[in-house]
């Protein structure tokens, strides 16, 4: 018998001063309460009881035991209470990560309703673009683009995205689309030295070109500002570019020999057994990604 089985048994012999009515309560048999008093007493090292033929009652040192046992059992009982209701709940602090520019455009607004629709709820995010150890760092839910390895986690997926290249349809009156990957050479390239930066960019085939950027930026929204404005192409993930590809200011060039799309996915360490605060995040991040046509 465990321990706490054991102290619960003689809590209940010490309130009710009996151990047939303790066996009666616990719906156990009277020498099955007799043998496991017995056996803590032993362990202990010390008598709990005076048992007379007409009374039980605690010794010196059974009463203070008797004090401590109801402090820890009531210790137990709130302890599985809060864990009861933290999966039947949302409570805490979620804590959600992404990368920088996916984080502040698709992440954050998401994180913000979920406050919201919780308002007893807290959040932490960590965008950034590096990989990040959701065990080690802490995290409750991760949103990750590309292909994940076995890790044992939740995935669900809830989108793609494309690799482009774009520029302003100025920049494209000055100096021609260019036709194929090769044509690169021959244009002015805007990169960034962050998650995806390469001086090799990929196409569908197998298709490899090795550029010489005239500009290179530590961040992505930088090269995007620059093919704004005309200067010259950089190539982003298709949702970096969204807004500017629905106003105009952008057009994609070369969608024949783009890679095949990276998949987004949103991933979680405790599958079923994840918190209240976790399945609800989870379902409504799901909602919202799937629902965003500059993913799909």
């Amino acid at each position: 018998m465990d321990r706490w089985q054991a102290m619960r048994i003689f809590a209940k012999v010490a309130e009710t001063a009996s151990f047939a009515e303790t066996a009666r309560l616990m719906h156990m048999s009277p020498p099955a309460v007799t043998r496991a008093v017995a056996a803590l007493e032993e362990t202990i090292g010390a008598r709990l009881f005076v048992r007379t033929t007409r009374s039980v009652k605690l010794t010196e040192a059974g009463g203070r035991y008797y004090e401590d046992c109801r402090r820890i059992l009531a210790d137990i009982v709130e302890a599985e209470a809060a864990a009861a209701g933290s999966y039947a709940t949302p409570s805490g602090t979620l804590a959600v990560t992404g990368s920088v520019l996916f984080g502040h455009m698709h992440v954050l607004p998401i994180v913000t309703d979920y406050l919201d629709a919780y308002p007893t709820m807290s959040a932490r995010t960590l965008f950034v673009d590096r990989p990040v150890n959701i065990v080690e760092e802490g995290i409750d839910v991760a949103v990750r683009i590309g292909h994940l390895p076995d890790s044992g986690f939740t995935a669900i997926r809830v989108g793609s995205v494309r690799r482009v290249v774009c520029g302003a349809p100025a920049y494209f009156e000055r100096h021609g689309l260019p036709a194929t990957p090769q044509d690169l050479r021959d244009h002015r390239l805007a990169t960034s030295t962050g998650a995806w930066a390469s001086t090799e960019w990929r196409f569908g085939q197998d298709q490899r070109v090795t550029v010489h950027p005239a500009l290179v930026s530590n961040t992505n929204e930088a090269g995007i500002a620059a093919a704004i404005a005309g200067w010259g192409l950089t190539r982003v993930l298709h949702y970096q570019i969204g807004s500017a590809l629905l106003e105009g200011t952008l057009q994609i060039v070369l969608a024949d020999y783009e890679e095949p799309p990276l998949p987004i996915h949103v991933l979680y360490p405790e599958g079923r057994q994840a918190p209240a605060k976790v399945r609800t995040f989870v379902d409504m991040a799901v909602a919202a990604l799937r629902g965003s046509r500059l993913l799909n």
